[in-house]
């Protein structure tokens, strides 16, 4: 049998030295019947010994490799970007409102959440917040949250009870693994300076902070969240090729656009998406055309359901 695949994986490699050893003991024991057929009785329960380990160890081979392919396809590790979008103030604090959500509903499933950077309005709300996010299903669950959310509501500023509507976007970048984006060091600017808020003098006193621009594509990334220079250029050079990949993927499905019928997809984030509507309590989304009610509760990290019925349909299609 070839098991060339089981020992080129490190995750395998080792129960692949095992079914080799095995493969050892079962042919010696085949040619000891071969010499001396009397011992048959015992070598026949030795080698359905053997058989049934090695069947075993395929087996955890197997899943081994099918739990890969399925991490290669929903990676356990994403970048959540959220940025405010029409709406001024109220859309920062519309921002903040999501990234609670998705860090309330995260937390419910032991899901950690790392602030990488972001920007503040002047009411305290995000203009723009990036996190690292890992945990197991969490690309899988939140892949269908790229997009433009809007929300509209009546601000406590607002004197004449006039409805306001705010929008803000957010991405979900996959950290994959393997990777086919390449970073030319040529095309990469670098930047250093120093880290804000809290963490000591030494956050003060030291160039930490890094922002790295590809220059062919504009895309820039900062990071701070990390006390060495060396580990937050490290981050923003991860982040930026997860930013490449899927602008790449966003330019070929662009060019199959007229070919695809998902209506789910992976939206790119100028596409609205999701409707929250305070007066009417009502969360819409709206490709797939479902309302839900209780919108404190969504807020307040409960879209389970939402996320269920969008991975539902996007199966069916």
């Amino acid at each position: 049998m070839d098991i060339s695949q089981f020992k080129q994986n490190p995750k395998t490699a080792y129960f692949a030295s095992l079914f080799e050893d095995l493969e050892k003991k079962e042919k010696e024991a085949k040619e000891m019947l071969e010499k001396d057929e009397t011992m048959r009785g015992l070598v026949d329960l030795e080698i359905a010994e053997i058989v049934s380990q090695k069947d075993n160890l395929l087996k955890q081979m197997e899943e081994i490799l099918k739990n890969e392919e399925k991490e290669e396809e929903f990676p356990n590790e994403i970048i959540l970007e959220i940025r405010a979008g029409a709406g001024g103030e109220e859309a920062a604090l519309f921002a903040e409102k999501l990234g609670e959500m998705y860090q309330r509903y995260g937390e419910s499933l032991g899901w950690s959440f790392q602030k990488i950077s972001e920007s503040n309005s002047a009411l305290g709300g995000y203009k723009e917040v990036i996190f690292e996010v890992r945990g197991k299903g969490v690309y899988e669950d939140l892949r269908f949250e790229t997009g433009v959310h809007r929300i509209q509501r009546i601000p406590a500023t607002e004197k004449m009870g006039r409805v306001h509507t705010s929008t803000a976007s957010v991405a979900i970048l996959p950290i994959r693994k393997k990777t086919k984006i390449e970073l030319n060091p040529a095309d990469l600017e670098f930047e250093t300076s120093r880290s804000g808020g809290a963490g000591g003098q030494n956050v003060n006193k030291v160039e930490s902070a890094v922002r790295v621009i590809h220059k062919p594509t504009g895309i820039d990334v900062r990071c701070t969240v990390e006390r060495s220079q060396l580990k937050n250029k490290e981050k923003a050079l991860s982040i930026l090729t997860a930013k490449l990949e899927v602008l790449h993927q966003e330019e070929v499905a662009s060019k199959l656009s007229a070919e695809r019928k998902s209506q789910i997809g992976t939206a790119d984030r100028s596409e609205k998406i999701r409707t929250y509507n305070i007066l009417q309590d009502r969360v819409t989304d709206h490709r797939i055309k479902e309302s839900w009610h209780n919108i404190e509760s969504i807020f307040n990290g409960q879209i389970g359901p939402i996320l269920a019925i969008l991975k539902e349909k996007s199966k069916e299609e």
